[in-house]
């Protein structure tokens, strides 16, 4: 027997809601590690040595670069989620 399947209906909805933010923390924290990889990679292509500021060059560079690594991600998460739909069926 399940040790969820013991649990009141209270209980079960509390486990329930903890799943779901524990969830969310992980989506969170997945996130901030993604920014930190572009920030590492970006700044090691376009950053040869820092200043007080930004030039043109350099900020034009490190957008570029974050936008290719975020169309990157876009692509490959919608093709991992066609195939996932297409398994399904």
């Amino acid at each position: 027997m399940d040790s969820f399947d013991s649990l009141s209906v209270s209980e079960k909805a509390e486990a329930t809601e903890l799943q779901r933010l524990i969830a969310v923390e992980q989506q969170k924290a997945q996130f901030q590690a993604q920014v930190h990889n572009f920030t590492d990679i970006c700044w090691d292509k376009c950053v040869d040595s820092p200043g007080s500021k930004l030039d043109y060059r350099t900020e034009t560079c490190l957008v570029s670069c974050v936008e290719r690594f975020i169309d990157t991600t876009l692509a490959i998460t919608n093709r991992f989620t066609q195939m996932v739909q297409k398994g399904a069926h």
